[in-house]
């Protein structure tokens, strides 16, 4: 079993690593190249079987005393590490379109680059002091999930 994934230099399925990707986007005729196929996905609006197809590998979860559960292994998906780029370039200049076009909720602040704790509490602290001003009520309902999907049954 593997023990530990390093995220930079663990291969994917096409067996690239980010660090491998990374040396080869300093050349100009590659990475022109990329552009034109990030670009012929988004205009034709369509996305190759090639980065759709993923692999999983399982590794231990250290320091477990017993490994005889589930819970004591992480799944690992391995995918196309092109395909991995390409998304993280539509996703950005999605997010970058619709919070310039302000057709996120000013409250939204989770999956948002750019936005912290510090940033929800500020936002946080608007809303208790925009009901003080009005003489109303503020309550507030936090829930601490970090432990919840990982346990549900899928």
């Amino acid at each position: 079993m593997i023990s530990s994934c390093n995220n930079l230099s663990t291969p994917r399925l096409d067996k690239l690593s980010w660090s491998h990707l990374k040396s080869i986007l300093k050349h100009d005729v590659c990475l022109t190249n990329i552009i034109k196929i990030t670009n012929a996905c988004i205009d034709l609006g369509y996305w190759p079987n090639h980065f759709k197809r993923s692999s999983m590998i399982i590794i231990s979860k250290p320091k477990k005393p017993l490994y005889d559960s589930s819970k004591s292994f992480r799944p690992i998906i391995l995918l196309n590490t092109l395909g991995k780029l390409i998304e993280k370039v539509i996703r950005e200049r999605i997010q970058f379109h619709v919070v310039a076009n302000n057709f996120i909720y000013p409250s939204q602040l989770g999956g948002l680059k750019f936005k912290s704790t510090i940033d929800a509490g500020v936002v946080l602290t608007h809303i208790i002091h925009s009901g003080w001003s009005k003489n109303t009520s503020t309550s507030i309902l936090a829930f601490d999930i970090v432990q919840f999907f990982p346990s549900l049954n899928h």
